[in-house]
């Protein structure tokens, strides 16, 4: 049985104080290292761990896996009736502002990279349209409070960017030692196929979706040579409530398995935070040059001014913002969305094979977590109204 208290630590792991230390200690201790002792860093990332597995893989690869889900089991419970993007037309104006985050930043970019780049950084044109879901999430709950509706349209628009930035990687910087194999999309397919039984069975054991149906999603996404760390975003929708008139008892436990997934599965993010810092933060202030201020300017401007006209237009075409969402709201969010970091820096790392350039547009990318102290001082200026 779930009771109040069982209600309460549902939300603990998105809370922000439970964010900022791990991650932040991570990001710091990363940098450090990087710089003071980059033998001993790159060394460490790549050191086998575990069935041959280095560190760098089993934090972006499998643990990202979780934070994904528990952001995923965010956005569900927002779309859900009485959540602050529903109906799902008001969740239709993040989407919107989503796709003004990826054009603008790109328009930018290549504004910029005509008037003082060069053509060899045609390449990093990608690299500014990401959002790190992370970061981004931890100071939007600081600006906005944990129940601003805010917080929901970012999560969205942040979770979809990062699903169109691992699209971008495939189709316009495909490995050509390992091509994209989408055969092996069936077996992801296969893998919602068995979330959706276990649902219609009325399974209520979290882990039974997380291995029955995530696994196989997960397998499937890393063998067609896709980033397989949205595995869980395809499965947790099926652990969202549903009313179920045949039966009292099973509504209950319809209702309580998305809780129950966030209880068991939050306290492994909230704590792995600080490794996902090490893993992805580590870069050198050693090669800055002309493309790491088109690569900053491409996010802070790009990105800001991008949610935010595509986020006003689809107020326009009838996609309104969600319930108590200003306009002050939405330009503060854009400024939160610039916060690229670590998803831009794996763009980068694979837009260039040039280590001066990928050096370069990675500095970019560190320097783009400043959009974070900009976008706090925003709120306060605008006095963004909490809500706790």
């Amino acid at each position: 049985m779930f009771g109040d208290k069982d209600t309460k630590i549902n939300h603990i792991m998105t809370k922000s104080r439970e964010y900022s230390i791990p991650l932040l200690a991570g990001v710091v201790l990363a940098v450090l290292w990087a710089n003071l002792w980059p033998d001993s860093y790159h060394d460490f990332i790549h050191t086998e761990l575990l069935f041959g597995l280095d560190f760098h893989f089993i934090v972006n690869d499998v643990f990202m896996v979780f934070f994904f889900g528990i952001a995923g089991a965010e956005i569900v419970r927002s779309v859900l009736p009485g959540g602050t993007l529903n109906p799902l037309k008001k969740a239709v104006s993040s989407l919107v502002a989503t796709a003004g985050g990826i054009v603008g930043p790109v328009a930018v970019f290549f504004a910029l990279n005509a008037l003082t780049g060069s053509p060899d950084y045609i390449r990093g044109w990608a690299v500014p349209t990401a959002t790190d879901i992370a970061l981004a999430w931890l100071v939007a709950r600081m600006i906005f409070g944990a129940k601003h509706p805010a917080v929901s349209f970012l999560l969205l628009l942040a979770v979809a960017d990062d699903a169109v930035g691992l699209l971008i990687i495939a189709v316009f910087y495909p490995d050509p030692l390992f091509p994209v194999q989408p055969l092996w999309l069936l077996l992801v397919l296969a893998g919602v196929g068995v979330a959706f039984i276990l649902r219609k069975a009325g399974a209520g054991s979290c882990w039974a979706y997380i291995i029955g149906g995530g696994l196989p999603v997960w397998i499937g996404m890393y063998n067609a040579h896709l980033h397989p760390a949205l595995a869980l975003v395809f499965i947790v929708p099926f652990l969202a409530y549903r009313p179920v008139k045949k039966s009292g008892s099973r509504k209950k436990k319809q209702q309580m398995l998305l809780d129950d997934f966030e209880n068991k599965v939050g306290p492994i993010v909230d704590f792995g935070l600080i490794v996902f810092g090490i893993s992805n933060a580590g870069v050198a202030f050693s090669e800055v040059s002309s493309l790491t201020w088109i690569v900053l300017t491409a996010l802070l401007l790009g990105k800001t001014s991008g949610v935010f006209l595509f986020g006003s237009l689809s107020r326009l075409l009838g996609f309104p913002l969600p319930v108590g969402m200003k306009a002050k709201d939405l330009f503060v969010t854009g400024l939160v969305s610039a916060i690229g970091l670590t998803v831009a820096l794996f763009v980068s790392g694979v837009a260039f094979l040039d280590p001066a350039l990928q050096g370069a547009a990675k500095m970019g990318a560190l320097f783009s977590a400043g959009a974070a102290l900009v976008a706090i001082v925003a709120g306060r200026l605008l006095k963004i109204n909490r809500r706790e």
